[in-house]
């Protein structure tokens, strides 16, 4: 009843600030705990030194956790979309609302409706040590940032904010590429061609070379820091904006999907071209076209398809599954965040 009381309080008011230190949660989870004592009964504590420490390597375990489950729960309710923007992304097929309809039902009708799925085991795969990374390093460097600045424990200036947020977006882009080539990969190819995750690695390092694992990334890199800087950044601002006009330190929950609708809305339309030089130079093996270079990719696409048609190819549907999917994201990670910190608060973490 306990736990139950906690999980109410988080996702109805949720008065806990989830930027806050998590050493004050884990030193009011300790008194409560210390209180409720019976006499010869002694509470166990990491030594004064190693009390840094343990709430740092807490603090990065929330993250994680919190990282990992906002971006599988995002990914997996957009994925039908998702799977249709990179089929039209890949093609020179002209892109429609009604296109984008066709495709979505004729796949349901010609291979069942979780074929919409498709691939979405490698999304989880990548997705989630992404996110996961992506999240834990904002944290980080909002911490590291903050502290240099002079701004630690309040919120960060809009060019460290910035900043913060690309450098995050850059070192899970980094750590797990080759997984975002294999969903791509998958997504574009009927299942008769590649077995599971593995068989696509394994073909991929045998048929095309290792480098081809991260074949697109140069264009991956140039298209996260204006992707991940701006979404984070505009989440970031919005929520610090809603504390001063509101006087509430929270916001309630369809507050934060709006807010990280409007990030997703902003930083998809920034970086949506580089999003599609990348999945050409990612599917080029199983396509049949050949792009080496991001500038000879986009001068192919603009000569064949034209600047909009081409470069834009699927953004409106972006538009639609872009904001719904960071909200989400940025909605789930805030309130696991607050959730964790609740449950060390009242001593289910130690």
């Amino acid at each position: 009843m306990q736990l139950w009381g906690i999980l109410e309080e988080v996702y109805s008011a949720c008065p806990h600030d989830p930027e806050a230190p998590p050493a004050s949660g884990m030193g009011n989870g300790v008194q409560e705990r210390q209180g409720a004592l019976t006499q010869g009964e002694v509470l166990p504590s990491p030594p004064a030194s190693q009390s840094e420490g343990y709430r740092q390597g807490l603090s990065v375990m929330n993250s994680l956790a919190s990282g990992a489950l906002a971006g599988a729960v995002a990914k997996t309710a957009v994925a039908p979309l998702d799977r249709t923007k990179i089929m039209f992304q890949v093609s020179s097929n002209r892109f429609s609302a009604r296109e984008a309809y066709k495709f979505i039902y004729r796949t349901y009708q010609t291979q069942g409706f979780f074929s919409l799925w498709r691939g979405n085991s490698a999304t989880m795969v990548r997705v989630m040590p992404y996110a996961a990374i992506q999240f834990c390093a904002h944290e980080q460097y909002k911490r590291i940032l903050g502290s240099y600045y002079g701004f630690q424990g309040k919120s960060l200036t809009p060019v460290p904010r910035l900043v913060a947020g690309s450098m995050a977006g850059m070192t899970a882009s980094m750590m797990t590429y080759p997984l975002d080539l294999v969903r791509a990969r998958m997504a574009v190819t009927p299942k008769e061609m590649y077995g599971n995750i593995i068989d696509v690695f394994v073909r991929i390092w045998r048929e095309e070379g290792p480098k081809t694992l991260y074949r697109g990334f140069a264009p991956t890199i140039l298209g996260v820091v204006p992707y991940a800087g701006l979404s984070f950044f505009t989440y970031e601002t919005l929520k610090k904006l809603h504390a001063e006009k509101s006087g509430r330190s929270q916001p309630h929950t369809h507050e934060r999907l709006a807010f990280g609708a409007c990030a997703g809305l902003i930083a998809q339309s920034a970086s949506y071209p580089l999003d599609v030089v990348r999945r050409r130079m990612q599917t080029a093996g199983v396509t049949g076209h050949s792009y080496s270079t991001i500038l000879g990719t986009m001068h192919q696409i603009v000569t064949e398809e034209g600047l909009i048609r081409g470069l834009y190819k699927g953004l409106s549907m972006n538009w639609v599954k872009g904001p719904l999917a960071v909200g989400i994201s940025f909605t789930t990670f805030d309130l696991t965040q607050i959730l964790l910190r609740k449950l060390q608060r009242h001593g289910y973490f130690r």
